[in-house]
């Protein structure tokens, strides 16, 4: 008859297999890091001068509304479909030299009236777009 009592082994986390992991997982990313040097590029901004208005571009306004309605410098285009826009943009072109076509769309005007407006400007043989924007209340002037 055995009494004596067994004493249970206290189980223990062997730590150093996961130091070493982790150390090389460090060195791993030291090595891999690049650094940037922001400095090594000395860069002069150019400036603008809002007075002197330069030679400006032929342009053609297309503004779209939140309902998807065109206008073409101000003249409204009958009908929503692209072959009708199309044929607005060419008549609005057909005296200027490489227009630049500006898209002012309204904030809510739907995503497909603007893809319009760069599909007519594409078959009327206009390449130069821009959209307009406006600066936000909060943003500094």
């Amino acid at each position: 008859m055995n009494f004596r009592t067994h004493q249970k082994d206290e189980a223990e986390i062997n730590l150093i297999p996961f130091i070493d992991v982790l150390l090389v997982i460090l060195i791993f990313l030291m090595l891999t890091t690049t650094y940037s040097k922001f400095t090594e590029l000395q860069v002069t901004l150019p400036t603008a001068d809002a007075e002197k208005a330069a030679d400006r571009p032929a342009e053609i306004i297309v503004a779209v509304a939140s309902d998807g309605r065109y206008s073409v410098n101000g003249a409204t285009v009958d009908g929503r479909s692209v072959e009708q826009l199309t044929a607005g943009l060419s008549a609005a072109a057909a005296t200027m030299k490489e227009p630049v076509v500006i898209v002012s769309a309204d904030a809510t005007a739907a995503h497909q009236s603007v893809i319009n407006v760069l599909d007519a400007a594409r078959r009327a043989g206009l390449a130069r777009l821009t959209f307009a924007t406006q600066q936000s209340a909060g943003a500094p002037r």
